[in-house]
Order: C-alpha cells, then sequence, then structure tokens
C-alpha cells in the first residue's frame, strides 16, 4: 500500500520536474501551441462565427500594437530593476514621439529611432537627477515629467512642424517608416519558399491554425520591429550574464551591500533610468513612425502606463514583460479587426477555460479561497457568454486592464519585486 502510496505521489512530481527541465525556449513553444490550440478550439464552436482568434491578420497586428508597450515596460523594468520606479514611462514615450518624426523628417525613420532614444533618455536624465541626486519621490517626480512633456512637444511643434508643409502645433508632416522584410524558408523571405503559406492551405485543424497565425508574425516585418523584439534577449542576457546586469541588480536589491562592495551605486541607478527613458523614447519613435507615420498631439494614449503595468504582470522579467505586451497587443489587434465584435465574444470563452485552469492549480495547492474566487469569476464570464450576442465596447478597451488584474489576484504570492524598489537612498545610509 505504501509503494503504491509512493509511485502515486511521485509520478506527478516526476513529471513537474521534466517540465521544468525543458529550455525555456521549448517551454515558451509548448505555451504557444497550447494558446493557438485553445484559440482553434474556442473559434471553432458553432456559437461565434469567426475565425480572427488565429487569423494571421491577427498575429501581424498583434506584433506591432504590443511593441510600444513593450519597450516602455523593459525601460519600466530596467530602471525597478535598479531600485527606481519610473512613473514618467508615459512622459518620456511622449518626448520619444516627437523627436522621432523629427528625426525621421530630417534623416529617414533610423535617424527617427536615435532621436527618439536621445528624447527619452534626456526625460530619463531629469528624472534620475530629481530621483536619485535630490531624493524626490519617484512617483512625483514622475507625474511631473508625464505633465510637463505635453507642452514641452506642443512648443517644439509650433517652433519647428509649422515651417513644414503639412506640419502645424498638433501634428508632423507624414514620415517614412523601416522597409519590411520575411523570415526566409517559413514565409518566403528574399524570394524563398513560403512554408507557412503551404501548411495553411492543407487546412489541416490547429496545425494550419497555427501556421496561418505564424505566418502573420514571420511576413512583412518592419526592420524597427524586428530590432525591438531582438531587445527582449538582449535585455534578459545583459541583466543575468553580465557584470553590469549584476551590479544594476545589486543596486536595487540592497543598494547599501552593494556599496559597501565598492560598486557606484549613483553611476549605476542613473545609467539604468536613462536606458529606461531612452527605451521608452524608442517606443514613442515606433508609435510615430511605424505605426502613424506622424507625430500627432496625444497619440500615446497612456502606454506607458500600460508598460508598468506589463512589468508587474511578467513578475520583474523580460520575457514575462513582452507576454504582458502581447496580450494588450492581441486584445488591440482584435478591436481593430473585428468590427462586428464577434471575435472578442468568443475570447469571454478562453476567459472562461483559463480561470477553469486556474480552479483546477488552485485545487492541487488546496487553496480554497483561490478555487472558490476563480470559481465564481468563471461562472460569470460564461453567463455573459452563454446571455450576450456581442461585447460592449467599454469592456472591449479595459478588457486587457482585467486579465492583468486577474494575473494579479491569482500570482500575487509569487509576484516578488526588488527590494529596494522605489526606496530612497543616500551614500552612507545603513
Amino acid at each position: 500500500m505504501t509503494a503504491t502510496m509512493e509511485k502515486t505521489t511521485a509520478a506527478p512530481s516526476g513529471l513537474l520536474n521534466t517540465w521544468r527541465n525543458l529550455r525555456t525556449p521549448v517551454r515558451w513553444m509548448l505555451y504557444a501551441f497550447f494558446a493557438i490550440f485553445v484559440l482553434t478550439i474556442v473559434q471553432g464552436l458553432p456559437f461565434d462565427d469567426t475565425e480572427r482568434l488565429t487569423a494571421g491578420a491577427t498575429a501581424s497586428a498583434m506584433l506591432r500594437r504590443a511593441v510600444p508597450i513593450m519597450l516602455a515596460g523593459l525601460g519600466g523594468l530596467v530602471s525597478e530593476r535598479a531600485g527606481v520606479v519610473n512613473i514618467g514611462l508615459d512622459g518620456m514615450m511622449v518626448l520619444g514621439t516627437w523627436f522621432g518624426a523629427y528625426g525621421a523628417l530630417e534623416f529617414g525613420p533610423w535617424g527617427g529611432i536615435v532621436l527618439g532614444l536621445i528624447g527619452g533618455a534626456i526625460g530619463g536624465l531629469i528624472h534620475a537627477v530629481a530621483t536619485v541626486s535630490f531624493g524626490v519621490d519617484h512617483i512625483i517626480s514622475g507625474v511631473a515629467i508625464n505633465i510637463v512633456s505635453l507642452p514641452v512637444a506642443r512648443y517644439l511643434s509650433d517652433q519647428i512642424f509649422t515651417g513644414y508643409t503639412g506640419g502645424s502645433i498638433s501634428q508632423s508632416p507624414s514620415v517614412d517608416a523601416t522597409s519590411k522584410f520575411s523570415i526566409p524558408l517559413l514565409a518566403g523571405g528574399f524570394g524563398g519558399p513560403d512554408l507557412l503559406a503551404e501548411i495553411n492551405d492543407w487546412d489541416i485543424p490547429v496545425l494550419s491554425n497555427i501556421a496561418d497565425f505564424s505566418h502573420g508574425l514571420f511576413a512583412d516585418v518592419t526592420w524597427f520591429t524586428g530590432l525591438a523584439y531582438a531587445l527582449v534577449p538582449a535585455i534578459t542576457w545583459m541583466l543575468w550574464r553580465t557584470r553590469f546586469g549584476l551590479r544594476l541588480r545589486s543596486c536595487g536589491e540592497h543598494p547599501t551591500a552593494a556599496d559597501s562592495l565598492g560598486i557606484d551605486v549613483y553611476f549605476y541607478k542613473y545609467a539604468a533610468v536613462m536606458m529606461s527613458g531612452g527605451l521608452a523614447g524608442v517606443g514613442g519613435a515606433y508609435i510615430a513612425i511605424e505605426q502613424s507615420n506622424i507625430y500627432k498631439e496625444g497619440q500615446v494614449v497612456g502606454r506607458g502606463f500600460i508598460g508598468l503595468a506589463t512589468v508587474i504582470f511578467g513578475n520583474w522579467r523580460p520575457a514575462g514583460t513582452a507576454l504582458g505586451a502581447a496580450l494588450f497587443g492581441y486584445i488591440d489587434a482584435l478591436k481593430l479587426i473585428d468590427i462586428e465584435g464577434s471575435a472578442i465574444h468568443a475570447f469571454l470563452l478562453v476567459i472562461v477555460l483559463c480561470l477553469s485552469g486556474v480552479v483546477v492549480w488552485a485545487v492541487t495547492r488546496k487553496s480554497k479561497v483561490d478555487a472558490v474566487l476563480a470559481g465564481v469569476m468563471a461562472t460569470a464570464f460564461l453567463t455573459w457568454y452563454v446571455l450576450s450576442d456581442s461585447i460592449p465596447s467599454p469592456f472591449v478597451k479595459v478588457a486587457p486592464y482585467v486579465i492583468v488584474l486577474l494575473v494579479l489576484v491569482f500570482a500575487s504570492q509569487r509576484l516578488r519585486m526588488p527590494k529596494a524598489d522605489g526606496l530612497p537612498w543616500r551614500k552612507g545610509d545603513h
């Protein structure tokens, strides 16, 4: 009897260990496969006549809409890893949109990227001077930057853009985006075969859906977009595989201990906050150059704050931050291509399935409160799905925030922010 019980309890543990021993890229691929599988099942139900959940157009739109949020999130991540909360990301993105559009107008799109980075880094420098050198509360300094950035951009537009044809105090002339490319072999890049399109034509359930969705990710991607996503592994490597990253993270965990080891805490905090502003500025430049092909007042619409939400969603990790940005981008993409609202309505069922998974997870961990709470929410969303044919537009706008709140509710015990994040520090403090 005892041996049988030992075998029964050992099996899940062995399966869990096997899963944990898989390489991170393999696990992410399996996550993606499972996500598309769930979306395929949901959109195949007779209740919602839609195939947009896994359409290539949805994937392509998601890829573009997620970039500014992801860059802002990566900026907030770097800053908070050094112990400085950067609420001013939104204002730094505003500066990035203006400088990015001006740079693209004068020097081409790549010049716009560089100037957008510089514009955001200037905002980061101001935030670092206020918080690191003068000890101003991080929230107050960030809010001040958000408030000041809008009139600064308007003033610069009045001084410069009004002198161009098509420019005004609230917008720039149109600018050019970077060129596009497709991945060779997978999406027909450089004149090669288009493997994913061929698999999609086979019309095999799930497999063809995965191919169609992947084709949207790999075909006709701008170089600016590719550069943005390449920053995720680059920042991961920088923070966890370099001496610079180790010292930067130590300043966010225990700056006094770092100082005692001879680390220049002020330097690393300044570097992190300026990097944070630069990344947010590049995100702003992306909005002006790639998404809109024009600078227009008010086009950031709070993406910096959404970026901060993805930092928490991703547990202060670059890959998790990118995943959170993809979630926001996916919902945003559905809003763009789903005029009738059928895809958003079908997505309610996806939320129900996710909450059902949370119930199972909570039961295995003997967490009665989480299990009951997730069960009640799943029942509420299922009722909404059954009794409605479409989704009100206000809910569509707040859907990503609702999902992030759900993640925070059920994963709050697993989230861990840097210990000294947001705390003032002076050399010699103990």
